[in-house]
């Protein structure tokens, strides 16, 4: 006599089996065929692009969700809507989870969250990057709590590896409510143009509480989180760039905060550059492109800008010099003159921050008139903002050098990792200027009752501006102190540098013992 529960699981397993097939192969046919209409690859493809051909080793392929309810029972897929393991990045080894936005809208529940949880713990037992390429519609609503408790689970491992080992997200798709804030608190976020979005709230709840009327791609979309916000770091056309960019990103890296970041040939030559003997303009208040001083600095085509669309008037990205890593931060006077505002100290104070955290070097161009003056600054915290750029440069220890090229006043000069909040080597090139403030406002403020009672009060006004030029505006003064370790041409600046960090490269500096400092938040 047949068993008819036999019968029944039977028919369970071949109906699964057809389902975890195509789980396995991306989803299904149609199911792929409806992502790349939409401009976009599978969970796996993505993965196959990301990793060297044949490294890829897949953890918890066989695993199902636990939920039976709201008819969860009839809907089972291998995987269950995230891809997860590890392999290689150009040799080097990295985990990545890759969610599946074919398989229930590739929500989080339970099981995907701990098959996340599993290899972000590998990554950082074994020291290596976590590479998150997100695609999901959120948490599963079937299961309630226990989905939020899965994303509880991933934030806290997040925490836990920030700064154990380089975290980055790619956002391939949508990204909204509490999952936004797994790639908030990792290192780096990338989007792409058109296909991926993030928001806290979604643009029918912001219609029904504030009444605007805002798309989904307005609202969170790549080109509004690179330039309004500051959310993502890189705005990709599409996602074959967006990959290519996370392998470029990985090469400037270290595997984690044990180690150094890998460097590449070098042979020593000439390494006298010319053109910076004349970059910078004669009028001290015309503008100039930092960029061009950092390509004449750098090896060739290494600089990668971070954050190339948000608060402009600051620069930062990865380079290498000599072959060897390092972090760029540089003012801008193109943009704003290159003051410093709040989204440029922001900006700025968490590039420091992860460079100090997996040890690449930083060097500091600077060519500030001082912070950005006016109410909106001072009303939305100016203050306790631009403090953070302070604390992050006065709390790192990497090797640190700073060449200042033009203006340096007031408290911004402090500020730019200057010699009395620990910089190694500072250099000046002869057009620095560093000062209280500009050489007018210096001597309309000092001499003021003498310009007031001169026969010709604007002679009197130039010639008390020479005079404070000539002494304070100039890096002379700074360097008799020692604030200035050498003043040196501006062609000289790329042998001096790459000197200078081979000296400091055992560079080796403690904090004072404590839990960890109050950055002002």
């Amino acid at each position: 006599m047949s068993d008819p529960h036999a019968e029944a699981q039977l028919s369970k397993t071949e109906i699964l089996a057809r389902k975890n097939a195509e789980a396995l192969l991306g989803g299904g046919q149609a199911r792929i065929e409806a992502q790349h209409k939409k401009g976009k690859l599978t969970a796996r493809e993505r993965v196959d692009l990301l990793m060297d051909e044949g490294s890829f080793e897949e953890i918890g392929k066989f695993v199902m969700h636990r939920s039976k309810d709201f008819g969860l029972d009839k809907e089972y897929y291998l995987g269950d809507g995230v891809v997860t393991g590890y392999g290689t990045v150009n040799g080097r080894l990295v985990y990545v989870f890759s969610q599946d936005f074919t398989v229930f809208g590739g929500s989080l529940s339970e099981t995907h969250a701990e098959k996340i949880v599993k290899i972000m713990d590998l990554a950082m037992k074994n020291g290596a990057p976590v590479i998150g390429l997100n695609d999901s519609g959120g948490a599963r609503i079937q299961e309630g709590v226990v989905s939020l408790g899965g994303y509880a689970d991933i934030f806290y491992k997040n925490t836990l590896a920030s700064g154990v080992v380089p975290q980055l997200s790619a956002i391939m798709g949508p990204c909204a409510g509490g999952a936004v804030y797994s790639p908030a608190i990792t290192d780096f976020i990338l989007m792409v143009e058109d296909t991926s979005y993030m928001f806290v709230t979604g643009p029918n709840v912001v219609k029904t509480v504030t009444h605007e009327n805002v798309t989904s791609e307005e609202l969170g979309g790549a080109s509004t989180h690179s330039a309004k916000s500051g959310v993502t770091h890189f705005s990709c056309a599409n996602e074959v760039s967006c990959i290519n960019h996370l392998k470029q990103l990985l090469s400037y890296m270290p595997q984690n905060c044990e180690e150094t970041a890998p460097a590449l040939p070098y042979e020593a030559a000439d390494e006298s550059r010319p053109v910076l003997d004349t970059i910078i303009p004669e009028n001290p208040n015309q503008p100039y492109d930092i960029r061009e001083v950092i390509e004449g600095i750098i090896d060739a085509s290494s600089f990668l800008e971070v954050h190339q669309n948000f608060a402009e008037n600051i620069v930062v990205g990865f380079a290498r010099l000599g072959g060897r890593s390092i972090g760029i931060v540089g003012n801008q006077p193109s943009v704003l003159a290159g003051v410093l505002d709040i989204n440029a100290s922001t900006k700025a104070a968490r590039f420091v921050r992860f460079c100090d955290s997996f040890n690449i070097p930083l060097l500091v161009l600077e060519d500030v008139p001082g912070f950005l003056p006016g109410t909106d600054q001072e009303w939305r915290g100016i203050i306790t903002n631009g403090a953070k750029l302070l604390y992050a440069f006065c709390e790192a220890t990497v090797p640190r050098i700073t060449v200042i090229t033009r203006k340096a006043y007031g408290g911004a000069y402090d500020v730019m990792n200057s010699k009395h909040i620990g910089a190694d080597m500072n250099y000046a090139w002869p057009t620095a200027e560093i000062a209280v403030m500009g050489a007018k406002g210096a001597a309309e403020i000092i001499f003021k009752r003498e310009i007031a009672q001169a026969e010709n009060p604007e002679a009197k006004l130039q010639e008390k501006v020479d005079e404070y030029q000539q002494k304070f505006a100039t890096p002379y003064r700074a360097a008799h102190r020692g604030f200035v370790d050498e003043v040196i041409l501006p062609s000289q600046t790329r042998q001096k540098l790459i000197r200078a960090f081979k000296m400091l490269e055992n560079k080796v500096d403690t904090l004072p013992r404590k839990k960890h400092g109050n950055i002002p938040l």
